[in-house]
């Protein structure tokens, strides 16, 4: 009977589509466990579903090479094919096309200079800038070197560095003045650093550029890797009491684009 195969057909269909959406389900628990690997009762456990059913699922994965086991521990972990899928993501993710709509919307938002930084090195380059309609405002020199210790942007890069590259930097570098007001002592610095990192995000009142004041938050890839700056730019005069008021704006651009990048996964509901 014709009503009786359709039936069978869409019977058949959502159990597959279910099947492969538990299979989905397993792959993104990995993704979001911060455990570098996982147990087939952790996986029945937190996804509710029955040890049976993780095995298939584990096994049609393994076929694949989305997840590999250890035949020790008896344990699984993301597997080469999983990792390359995300290397290919992370490779057409350009970060000047990503974040643009951010600058431009922070732009908009609080009235200043909105600008996207990256580390070379020893220093920090601005890569891109969306510039207010305001007559007096502050442009930046893109493609331009600035050392890690000066300004807001460059702090919010050295701020998230790990412990031991800072150590590294700060051995090796001339803390040297940009301005009268850049920091120059290397034990203000670390005080600096310990604060930027407790609140999220640096600023910067003539440090770099006289006249000049900023609010910088850095993006995070997977790895909680410091990757680029978002920050607002202003006239000293206008801009530094707006601080601390313009920083939660730029945080919650910055924690969208880290988001792009994949930091927080692992926190993930």
């Amino acid at each position: 009977m014709p009503g009786a195969v359709d039936a069978d057909t869409e019977e058949t269909t959502g159990k597959s589509i279910a099947a492969v959406e538990r299979a989905i389900d397993v792959l993104l628990l990995f993704g979001r466990s911060g455990r570098p690997d996982l147990g087939v009762t952790e996986i029945a456990q937190e996804l509710g579903i029955t040890k049976g059913a993780v095995h298939r699922i584990l096994t049609a994965l393994r076929s694949r090479r989305l997840v590999a086991a250890d035949p020790a521990t008896r344990r699984y972990a993301l597997g080469p094919a999983a990792v390359a899928l995300g290397r290919a993501y992370l490779a057409r993710t350009d970060l000047r096309m990503t974040a643009a709509p951010e600058l431009r919307a922070l732009a908009a938002e609080r009235g200043e200079t909105a600008t996207l930084s990256v580390r070379r090195g020893d220093t920090r380059i601005y890569v891109d800038q969306v510039v207010p309609a305001s007559e007096l405002r502050i442009e930046v020199a893109i493609g331009s070197p600035y050392p890690l210790h000066a300004g807001a942007s460059s702090k919010a890069i050295l701020a998230f560095l790990s412990d031991a590259e800072i150590d590294a930097y700060l051995d090796r570098s001339r803390l040297e003045a940009l301005t009268a007001r850049t920091v120059t002592n290397a034990a203000a610095l670390r005080k600096e650093i310990a604060l930027i990192r407790k609140r999220g995000y640096a600023t910067s009142a003539g440090e770099r550029q006289e006249g000049a004041a900023a609010v910088a938050a850095p993006v995070l890839d997977h790895d909680g890797g410091v990757i680029a700056v978002v920050s607002l730019a202003g006239p000293q005069f206008r801009f530094r009491q707006r601080l601390t008021e313009c920083a939660p704006s730029v945080l919650q651009a910055a924690r969208r684009l880290s988001a792009e990048f994949g930091y927080g996964l692992a926190d993930a509901d």
